[in-house]
């Protein structure tokens, strides 16, 4: 099996393909399909058979849903609208017919008042109400296959409540109900976490107090290099020094606390029973190129399809993206969800906008370049299930698949693989916070709720996140069914990525300092130390990591010029140290990287590691960039243009 390949799947327990044959029609999906309905009452297959055989669909068909309906738990009209072998549209309109009521195939938005309870619709769109200028209001419906027979006899009772009665798809509904509250919603998502909770959001880059601090810390340092440099680059050298040891100690812990644990994919193949409904959410912006990979790579996700919610998130002006999308005319587990143009244009605010509509009970976060492992999501949720309750946040493993392509790509697989089959087991393994990964990452979706979702103003969400739920109570663990992403090969593209990494940390680490004390009685101690460590020690090491070579020189012209029967001993502990933290960081980075990779990985980065050097100078580059582009453009989001690989 090449590198960048998954192995098949497990022997499935129930047929999940949708069905070929007479009246099939596979090739017109909707696009955004969804039933309406949880899981079916017990006594409701019988009253769905009896509907459906009234609508004309034959026994075997009736049969095979009933099968699929009791392996997964839902209900048997819940299992023929996600099969493919019948559109939304016929579906409902056929209901229209059998119960003599007007069917509404699109819904006017503009006849649609817009409240707060209007966004239940979004996830059990059943019923919307249209307000008409010169007549009556109207209901339209979606109804239930199983309670059809109760709303016949209802109407053959009581004629008159058919007069302003209509049947719609729950599709209309949905994109009815979006369309109508947009405005009010992009505010919300806007505004919403820095009203309720303003300690969490990023919107206020520096607080009073933090902007006090930091003016008063650089007014007084640049005094005292002119007052006195030589005692001042003294005092610099031992504070960078010391803090780019502790860091490089956390790392040298998880290179030797270093575990590898099997992949629970065989044990995964065999899980039985019932699974609960997964909502996966894919943001996208500008990324038409790729987007037929993506839906490939999703439909590969081992889930049954009636259980599957998927939100693919646009942006309302990236028409070309959401002419990609409809031109492949997704599945109906597939919904395209519009963001309006209000507040800034990130990731975030585009997730957390579509966040309401989740109607998974948990809910994967992936990108638009992704290639999710298809066992993915069985693995996270048998961790969530044997996990203990404050167990909320998953980190699948990110692997890059293009590190042969060029020096860059094989130093970005060498620092994803330490990252996040090195450091953050580890950290996980002993209940530290975990600076999430941008995708991959898989959450109970009701504690991601009550949380407020992701900060719409901080460009790393996922650390932010992770840190975030950690101070709240919750714990955060890891996977190892992985997903499969490329490296940027162009210096630019990385650039600009690294850079806004480097500011959403940045924004990170001053969101939970604006009150240390706070900070460190709802983390503990240790976790406090590792926080600083993980986050802030990152950002001064490679915002200072020139220095260290600066110091190193020093230290050995210094020494040099010494007399050799009276070497300074500071000097020499200060050189000594020097080279140690230089030395260390990286044979720490390779052993870490190298030794969480298959022995093909490491064929792919070749000599290239002898690279690493360049590659953290590099990265100091984009840290200083970062932290210009935080006091000229703190929201902005530099995108990362995309491209198909060649295996999926």
């Amino acid at each position: 099996m090449r590198f960048g390949e998954y192995p098949p799947q497990g022997s499935a327990i129930c047929d999940d393909e949708p069905a070929t044959g007479p009246g099939s029609n596979s090739t017109s999906h909707r696009l955004d399909s969804e039933e309406p309905w949880e899981r079916a009452d017990p006594d409701f297959p019988e009253a769905e058979a009896r509907t459906l055989a009234a609508l004309g669909f034959s026994k075997p068909v009736i049969a095979r849903m009933r099968e699929r309906a009791f392996c997964h738990g839902t209900s048997i009209e819940a299992e023929l609208l996600r099969s493919g072998e019948v559109r939304e549209e016929a579906y409902y309109g056929a209901i229209a017919r059998l119960l003599r009521l007007p069917f509404i195939e699109t819904i006017d938005p503009g006849l649609v008042q817009d409240a707060m309870t209007l966004d239940s619709q979004l996830t059990r769109p059943t019923m919307v109400r249209l307000v008409h200028r010169n007549r009556a209001p109207e209901t339209v419906i979606a109804p239930e296959a199983g309670r059809l027979a109760e709303l016949a006899v209802a109407l053959a009772t009581l004629p008159r409540l058919g007069r302003d009665l209509a049947i719609t798809t729950p599709d209309a509904i949905r994109k009815a109900v979006w369309a109508a509250g947009a405005s009010r919603r992009g505010r919300e998502v806007t505004n919403g976490l820095f009203e309720r909770r303003p300690a969490f959001s990023a919107r206020t880059v520096l607080s009073g107090a933090q902007g006090f601090v930091a003016g008063a810390v650089v007014a007084a340092t640049v005094a005292a290099f002119f007052i006195v440099p030589v005692v001042m680059l003294l005092f610099l050298h031992i504070v960078l020094t010391l803090t780019y040891f502790a860091s490089l100690m956390l790392r040298l812990t998880a290179l030797i606390l270093k575990v590898h644990r099997p992949s629970p994919i065989e044990r995964l193949s065999r899980q039985t029973g019932p699974l609960p409904r997964y909502t996966v959410m894919v943001a996208l912006y500008r990324e038409a190129p790729v987007v037929g990979q993506l839906l490939t790579c999703l439909d590969r996700l081992d889930w049954p399809r009636a259980l599957l919610d998927i939100k693919l998130v646009c942006e309302e002006d990236d028409t070309e993206t959401i002419a990609a999308l409809l031109a492949l005319q997704p599945g109906p587990q597939f919904e395209i969800v519009t963001v309006p143009s209000i507040g800034p244009r990130t990731k975030p605010k585009a997730l957390t906008y579509a966040l309401p509509s989740a109607r998974g009970e948990f809910l994967a976060i992936y990108d638009a370049e992704d290639r999710p492992h298809p066992q993915q999501l069985r693995e996270a949720y048998l961790t969530f299930l044997k996990g203990p309750a404050e167990l909320v946040c998953l980190q699948a493993p990110l692997i890059i698949a293009n590190a042969r392509q060029s020096p860059l790509s094989a130093l970005f697989s060498l620092e994803y693989s330490a990252l996040f089959r090195g450091l953050l087991p580890m950290l996980a393994r002993r209940r530290m916070p975990l600076p999430l990964g941008g995708t991959s990452n898989h959450f109970k979706t009701a504690i991601l709720k009550q949380v407020g979702g992701w900060d719409p103003y901080n460009v790393t969400e996922d650390a932010d996140m992770g840190l975030r739920l950690y101070r709240l109570g919750y714990r955060s663990d890891v996977l190892t069914c992985q997903t499969l992403e490329d490296a940027p090969v162009d210096v630019s593209v990385w650039m600009a990525q690294r850079a806004r990494w480097f500011k959403g940390w940045l924004q990170t680490w001053l969101v939970l300092m604006r009150d240390p004390v706070r900070l460190m009685r709802e983390m503990g101690l240790t976790a406090f130390i590792t926080f600083q460590l993980m986050v802030g020690g990152m950002l001064i090491s490679a915002l200072l990591h020139p220095l260290i070579f600066v110091f190193l020189w020093l230290g050995a012209s210094a020494l040099l010029e010494a007399p050799k029967d009276d070497l300074p001993l500071g000097v020499i502990s200060l050189f000594v140290m020097d080279f140690v933290n230089i030395l260390g960081s990286y044979l720490i980075f390779l052993g870490l990287g190298v030794g969480s990779m298959i022995d093909h990985e490491k064929r792919l980065i070749g000599w290239r590691w002898a690279l690493v050097p360049f590659y953290w100078l590099m990265i100091s580059v984009a840290a200083w960039r970062a932290a210009i582009e935080l006091k000229t453009k703190p929201f902005h989001w530099n995108k990362t243009p995309h491209v198909p690989t060649s295996k999926n």
